[in-house]
């Protein structure tokens, strides 16, 4: 990079490894040297919790918050009903009006937990861009935004390429969520004063379009930056584990497991993620990320504490460490292990298959698997080496609860109620 950012937040962008692609940077420096800068990232409701795929740009809009910007969150209750094919190899499932609203309100929390909400030139807003793309007439939409987009150009993004090589095809329907959400950049401007849209690499191609249009339109001069597409040093994808998506609501993911996601983080890229997804000064984590040995596993506790406490609370995060050490050196069952409750009238009179128990507590994703952990000595119960898949336990047996393990790091209690 040979520009060299003079305002706060780009600054940070730059130092913590945020900053991907930028379509003014200069332009976009003399913004936020001149005032506040409103600023939106889009979150569609396609689940009743965002997940740690999220959290990147969450942080993002922190970030702008703490150095004077203005956050926008908006909620995609308008453009979930399209779906965005970016990058996509098949169609978002369609949902009704009522679950995208139940999402919604799902989604809502966590913005609370990193943002401060109010009235304020800087304070963070909420929107839902239902509330102006659900009253579009069609044919004047056509006429008036429509016009400014060219199909060729469309067809050259990289998101809409990707589709078009593939068996599934592209719906008409997915083809207009590009122009839906360049609309919402304008609409924001208009409304807002919003100057700057941020979001992924794979959002490039949507946020230019937004920037064309609000230019064509308008004749307002904004801005688009994008965050890198992460991947963990092994090239999994950031967000994903064992159990499947990282939820960040406590209802459908608990402290302790979204701690424990953290604690588990490889070597190589605890200084990365200590710069992305906690506030710690960019010296620390360039010294935590160095340690090496043993020492590399403290690092791991530090980050895992400092991002679940943004999460949920510093005393969730006090709590989950205090049960991984319980589990982990003493060999116990800690307050915070996940616990799955089975009602005694799931317990058959010939007892419940460990195989059974395995994937209840989602620690297999099937019999299958299950049975493959015990044939390779990943599985033990109440920390003993299970070696008979087709050992069966009673209620009697599960009454006072049942440490069950996969592997070192993932573990849950299963007990019998009622």
């Amino acid at each position: 990079m040979t520009y060299r950012p003079r305002s706060d937040f780009l600054n940070v962008m730059v130092a913590r490894g945020y900053l991907a692609d930028c379509t003014d940077l200069q332009g976009l420096d003399d913004a936020l040297l001149a005032g506040v800068v409103p600023t939106y990232i889009g979150y569609d409701a396609t689940a009743k919790s965002l997940h740690v795929g999220h959290l990147l740009n969450i942080m993002m809009l922190r970030w702008l918050q703490k150095t004077g910007g203005k956050p926008i969150t908006l909620m995609g209750g308008g453009t979930t009903k399209v779906g965005d094919p970016s990058f996509r190899s098949e169609e978002r499932p369609l949902l009704d009006d009522a679950a995208i609203q139940s999402n919604i309100d799902g989604m809502k929390s966590v913005f609370a937990k990193y943002l401060a909400y109010g009235e304020g030139a800087s304070d963070a807003i909420m929107l839902n861009n239902a509330e102006w793309l659900d009253e579009l007439n069609y044919l004047a939409f056509l006429r008036d935004i429509g016009r400014h987009f060219s199909v060729n150009r469309m067809l050259s993004f990289e998101s809409v390429k990707s589709r078009l090589d593939r068996d599934q095809s592209l719906s008409f329907l997915e083809f207009n969520y590009m122009i839906l959400q360049a609309y919402d950049f304008l609409e924001l401007n208009r409304r807002y004063g919003c100057l700057l849209q941020m979001g992924g690499s794979d959002q490039w191609g949507n946020i230019v379009n937004g920037i064309d249009l609000t230019r064509r339109v308008a004749g307002t001069e904004i801005f688009g930056l994008t965050s890198p597409l992460l991947t963990t040093s092994d090239g999994r994808k950031m967000g994903k584990s064992a159990g499947g998506a990282v939820w960040l609501n406590g209802d459908m993911l608990s402290p302790y497991e979204f701690w424990q996601f953290w604690r588990n983080t490889t070597d190589a890229d605890v200084g990365r993620f200590l710069k992305l997804y906690t506030e710690l000064p960019v010296e620390e984590c360039d010294r935590l990320g160095a340690l090496g040995g043993a020492e590399i596993n403290a690092a791991k506790v530090v980050l895992a504490n400092a991002v679940t406490a943004l999460c949920h609370g510093p005393e969730a995060a006090a709590a989950a460490e205090a049960t991984a050490r319980e589990v982990f050196e003493k060999g116990g069952v800690g307050a915070e292990l996940p616990t799955v409750a089975l009602p005694a009238s799931d317990i058959p009179e010939g007892g419940i298959s460990v195989v059974q128990l395995l994937v209840r507590a989602g620690l297999a994703g099937s019999g299958k698997d299950a049975k493959r952990l015990i044939a390779e000595g990943g599985a033990r119960m109440d920390d003993v080496a299970l070696t008979d898949a087709g050992l069966h336990l009673d209620a009697a047996a599960l009454g006072t609860g049942l440490k069950l393990s996969a592997g070192k790091k993932r573990h849950a209690l299963v007990r019998v109620e009622g």
